[in-house]
């Protein structure tokens, strides 16, 4: 989700990296276009319904989970909320707040960095 020059982030509230700030989505359900699965993530995560825009790309990511590694292959759409009435869910996100696309602090996974870097040079090339 972007807004101008910032982006949402979302404070995890579980495991693995509890307490790191991350970019709002998750897993894809079975047979699940990646499409489908953002738009749902956010209705879950933020109580919202968003407007995806441009495909970020795709990054390859190492998931803990039940103590096993998993590889993933995250995927990033720039996004605008359709509403600005944001609704966590406690069990997914501590907090929220709007993090600048530029000089953002290390969020949880390295693949949400290299998205938000993405998304930066998406909508401010050559700055």
């Amino acid at each position: 989700m972007v807004e101008g020059d910032r982006f949402l982030a979302l404070r995890r509230a579980k495991e693995p990296r509890a307490g790191e700030w991350e970019l709002p989505g998750g897993f894809c359900e079975g047979w699940e276009h990646p499409v489908d699965a953002a738009a749902r993530e956010a209705r879950e995560e933020l109580g919202v319904d968003v407007e995806l825009g441009a495909f970020l790309g795709m990054y390859l990511e190492r998931y803990e989970y039940q103590d096993e590694a998993l590889p993933v292959l995250d995927s990033f759409w720039l996004a605008r909320l359709r509403d600005d009435t944001i609704t966590l869910d406690p069990l997914e996100s501590a907090e929220y707040c709007w993090l600048p696309l530029r000089d953002c602090p290390k969020l949880a996974f390295a693949s949400m960095d290299q998205a938000v870097r993405a998304a930066s040079i998406s909508l401010f090339p050559g700055v």
